[in-house]
């Protein structure tokens, strides 16, 4: 999207109309699926099934977790490791970083 003034659209903090009453709706519905999801989280026999029970009431509770993408100059990615020795990324100038990796 280019930088600068934003033309057209909803001004920022208007309420989308065509959404507004199906968030309503669902938000009537919120305590039970809260307590649906802790069900699920305490009662479930799948561990996957707990584990997404859990993610979605702390999605809920504290905000989904921000993801850092590779092209972010804010927050670039950690380099990376294999066996506690850097991998070559893209902007290494020499091959000596590679790791030495022998099969046995």
């Amino acid at each position: 999207m280019a930088k600068g003034k934003k033309t057209g659209g909803r001004t920022k903090g208007t309420p989308n109309k065509s959404t507004s009453e199906i968030k309503a709706l669902a938000q009537a519905h919120g305590a039970e699926a809260i307590k649906s999801l802790v069900a699920i989280m305490k009662n479930a026999e799948s561990d996957a099934s707990k584990v997404a029970a859990i993610k979605e009431l702390l999605d809920r509770g504290y905000g989904k977790a921000t993801q850092t993408h590779a092209n972010d100059s804010e927050n670039p990615l950690p380099p990376l490791y294999y066996m506690g020795v850097p991998i070559l990324t893209d902007d290494a100038d020499t091959d000596d970083q590679r790791p030495n990796v022998q099969s046995h």
